[in-house]
């Protein structure tokens, strides 16, 4: 019988990864609207991507008993006082989307120092007693241009060091391999096939 877990998004590509990652080891993945679950908008309004996943997960707790994953994510620039971090998602929105965003990015680091990381935190909910953290940390630095067509977000001008590319540029296969992501939900696959939860 397969794990079945809820995911505290609406963001479809992020569901679509998750998905990916997950699915392969008889974990069911249900986004809200799957199970036509609707809440309101929470405020996320925590000082660490932990406490920003914690809260949307706890909205969650109010309506379902069923386990439920959510995620907080955020790519942290050097140049920019690790900047936009935790406001990625508000920083995007200020600028009028995240082309822009990653235009305004682009033109403010020039000529100064190009590191970066990703984090992501995915907290686990209604499994134990307590919340469960699972994080990843991807090291990198901005591209000096935007390159790629893949991906989402502020890919196309994160360069992974691991791979040498930016996220853009990879195919989900090779992304879902290194992505901040795809770490973190591996320490949660790690966390539910050592409680034998899957296989």
């Amino acid at each position: 019988m397969n794990f079945e877990l809820l995911v505290a998004t609406s963001n479809q590509h992020k569901l679509k990864e998750i998905r990916q990652i997950l699915s392969p080891h008889h974990i069911t993945v249900y986004g809200m609207s799957d199970l036509n679950i609707s809440i309101e908008e929470v405020e996320e309004n925590g000082k660490t991507y932990f406490d920003n996943a914690l809260i949307k997960a706890t909205a969650l707790q109010k309506v379902t008993k069923m386990p439920i994953i959510a995620d907080d994510s955020g790519i942290e620039i050097e140049a920019m006082d690790n900047m936009p971090g935790l406001m990625s998602a508000r920083y995007a929105e200020s600028c009028g989307g995240h082309d822009k965003a990653i235009q305004q990015i682009l033109k403010s680091i020039k000529g100064k120092s190009r590191k970066a990381k990703f984090i992501c935190d995915i907290v686990l909910v209604n499994v134990e007693d307590k919340p469960l953290r699972f994080e990843g940390v991807v090291n990198g630095h901005i591209a000096e241009k935007v390159d790629g067509n893949g991906g989402f977000g502020y890919d196309p001008i994160f360069i992974c060091d691991e791979i040498g590319k930016t996220y853009a540029s990879l195919s989900e296969q090779e992304k879902n391999k290194v992505s901040h992501r795809a770490k973190a939900l591996q320490k949660l696959l790690t966390y539910l096939l050592i409680n034998n939860r899957c296989y």
